[in-house]
């Protein structure tokens, strides 16, 4: 019987989403049981301050507010929704990013490093260019692809010594995350024409994208409004007062993009070759050391994309001394990936998922006298167990088997008559 043909329950894919949801059902348990025992042992919150705050672990994205008598208000948020989905957009092409490593029996921890390489390109490419020179949607796609090239470079390099020096990829990408760390920080403090100079609250950070560089009275200045920036598409109407823009719609191009690369090409069945079996891949005629490099750097390159599209929403700001340490994206794309059993139309939907707890997060800080620690520990949660979702797929596989393994008498009965019907060759006769 196919996979098509079995009950829905017994089916492969139907019982890793059922894992997924699982871990995401205990994350979201242990958040509520923490908030109730916060509730309750503080004096400033109490039952009914938890009850809020569990309904806004579940709810917070559909959270209008308090009204006048001082209640929790309910219903369609636009704003809520249009951030969580530009919160979305990195976490959906770092989780690509990862997902795309390990179909290829690759563990990228690099990814933090490859959205760093990717952010500086993007910023110095679209910082860098004057509006005079080029029609801003030419800087904006020279930027953007800028970041993914340079988020691929940086996935070469572990897929490099991986490939030919047998060095495990784990240990390389932890290496060039902080060489990407400290490079960033070096570049922008070295250059020091890319630091906002214009907003004197925001000297440590660099420019947004929509500060154009353009020549005023010869000198070479930042003006806003003057730069490039993702275009809204109308999602601006849909969801308004959010940062949401074009950036969503081309990470789920990107991502079915993958899909189609990972199982209608002849690239895409190499690439799983090798993750399934090296060396058998290379007895088959596959060149494993090729496809290793390349799945890096097409990891990087996804990475480094989804920067780009962060950088280049024109309103994102970044603080370029912070990068000495790592930014969070990076590290967040594996549970995202592990959550969406790395296939890349379900990395769309963990990534939403992640990003909505950010914004759940919020909510119960702006809301309640919680904070918004109690959802990193939910997160926290949920990409401890996230790690754990192959191993209760592998619980509900053995449930299921063992269901399988106890068959009826009457079935075994058939069984061993059907064996027994079985006419014996002549040649094996006994004299």
């Amino acid at each position: 019987m196919n996979e098509h043909g079995k009950p829905l329950l017994k089916r492969d894919g139907v019982r890793t989403v059922l894992a997924s949801l699982i871990s995401i059902v205990i994350g979201l348990a242990v958040g509520s049981v923490l908030v109730v025992v916060v509730g309750l042992f503080s004096p400033n919150l109490g039952l009914s301050s938890a009850w809020e705050g569990i309904r806004l672990i579940f709810l917070g994205l559909f959270s209008t507010g308090r009204n006048s008598g001082g209640s929790l208000t309910w219903g369609f948020n636009p704003q809520s929704v249009g951030n969580m989905l530009f919160r979305a957009t990195p976490l959906i092409l770092t989780g690509l990013s990862v997902s795309v490593a390990f179909k290829t029996g690759l563990f990228n921890i690099g990814a933090p490093g490859q959205y760093l390489m990717g952010t500086m390109a993007t910023l110095a490419i679209a910082l860098g260019i004057p509006c005079s020179a080029l029609p801003s949607p030419l800087i904006w796609l020279l930027a953007f692809l800028g970041g993914m090239l340079a988020g691929a470079l940086w996935g070469c390099i572990p897929g490099i010594v991986k490939a030919f020096l047998n060095i495990n990829e784990v240990l390389a990408c932890i290496m060039t995350n902080w060489i990407a760390a400290n490079l960033v920080t070096w570049f922008f403090d070295a250059t020091k024409v890319f630091q906002n100079t214009v907003e004197n609250t925001k000297s440590g950070y660099i420019y947004k994208t929509a500060y154009g560089r353009t020549l005023v009275d010869g000198v070479w200045t930042y003006v806003d409004g003057n730069g490039v920036q993702t275009a809204k598409l109308g999602l601006d109407k849909l969801f308004p007062g959010s940062q949401v823009n074009g950036g969503i719609l081309i990470a789920i191009l990107i991502a079915v993009g993958v899909y189609i690369l990972m199982t209608k090409t002849t690239l895409g069945y190499q690439l799983k070759a090798c993750g399934s079996n090296r060396h058998a891949a290379r007895y088959a005629g596959v060149n494993d050391k090729r496809n290793i490099v390349l799945s890096m750097a097409i990891a990087g390159a996804l990475s480094g994309a989804g920067a780009a599209l962060y950088c280049l929403a024109g309103n994102t700001e970044f603080f370029w001394s912070t990068y000495q340490a790592l930014p969070a994206t990076g590290f967040n794309g594996i549970p995202v990936a592990l959550l969406a059993a790395n296939h890349p139309v379900g990395v769309i939907f963990t990534g939403c998922f992640m990003s909505m707890l950010n914004i759940v997060g919020l909510q119960l800080t702006n809301l309640t006298a919680y904070n918004e620690y109690i959802t990193d520990v939910i997160i926290s949660v949920i990409v401890y167990l996230s790690a754990f979702s192959l191993v209760i797929k592998m619980l509900l596989d053995a449930r299921r088997k063992g269901k399988k393994e106890i068959q009826p008498v009457p079935e075994r009965l058939q069984e061993n008559q059907a064996e027994a019907e079985v006419p014996t060759e002549k040649g094996g006769e006994q004299a």
